[in-house]
């Protein structure tokens, strides 16, 4: 396992700091994934760059950069699934 740089470290948490809302696309390796399409908010970056997540379904499992895949998602995705999950409650 390599050791990231601090640089890489800096890199990570000032891309996904705590707060921002991330898309889940495919946890290729995991035998139980978190289940593609999930949102979720970042709580934090640590020392070897796994990004810890506070998943919409509970799950806290992390993300790994370079290997998971995944987005961040905009304020007009956020939107549509809060509409998507309204309509799902209101049926």
């Amino acid at each position: 396992m390599r050791i990231p740089s601090s640089r890489e470290v800096e890199f990570y948490r000032s891309k996904y700091p705590a707060g921002t809302r991330i898309c889940c696309d495919c946890m290729p390796d995991d035998p139980r994934p978190v289940k593609s399409g999930t949102m979720g908010t970042v709580v934090c970056v640590d020392d070897m760059c796994n990004i810890l997540m506070k998943w919409d379904n509970g799950s806290s499992l992390s993300l790994v950069p370079g290997h998971d895949s995944f987005h961040v998602v905009s304020q007009e995705e956020e939107m549509e699934a809060e509409m998507q999950q309204e309509e799902m409650e209101l049926s």
